[in-house]
């Protein structure tokens, strides 16, 4: 899996990109994702992602991660429709974009007393699955998606 790491706070080290790096493609395998699968993870402040969270989302305060699917739609988007099997043998799969605010990650582990790791891994992943279609809207999807989100973060050795 090929994952494009960007710490616009100047804060993440390379280990730690490192670390994120590895779990994401630990959570790629997990779900049999494709070699050329691509996507991206951004290390954001509080401001930052206040502002994405506002622009995006209509809501006004900062948040700890926020997902970008590309396969969903937008408004008045038009769809790209190929004949069957072709996009995925032209173009690789490109699942979109992770914005994260360490700020909040830290803050959150501080307060749920576990370590940064633990919880900046915990965000990486929670915002993977958004990014393949897994969502907590009802309580059967919640079930779903926190399963799985704990068995990643467990089989990697991250347990609370």
């Amino acid at each position: 899996m090929e994952i494009t790491m960007v710490d616009k706070t100047g804060k993440v080290s390379e280990k730690e990109q490192d670390f994120v790096n590895s779990l994401l493609e630990a959570a790629g395998k997990e779900l049999t994702l494709a070699e050329d699968t691509e996507m991206s993870v951004t290390f954001v402040t509080n401001d930052e992602i206040q502002a994405i969270n506002r622009e995006f989302r209509h809501k006004d305060a900062p948040t700890d991660v926020i997902s970008f699917a590309i396969e969903d739609e937008g408004e008045n988007e038009p769809d790209i429709i190929f004949p069957d099997g072709e996009a995925s043998q032209l173009f690789p799969t490109d699942l979109g974009d992770i914005f994260i605010s360490i700020e909040r990650a830290k803050e959150q582990a501080a307060e749920y007393g576990h370590s940064y790791e633990r919880e900046l891994g915990f965000l990486a992943v929670h915002g993977f699955l958004h990014l393949n279609g897994y969502d907590h809207m009802t309580p059967e999807d919640e079930e779903v998606m926190f399963g799985l989100q704990r068995k990643i973060l467990d089989d990697y050795g991250l347990q609370r």
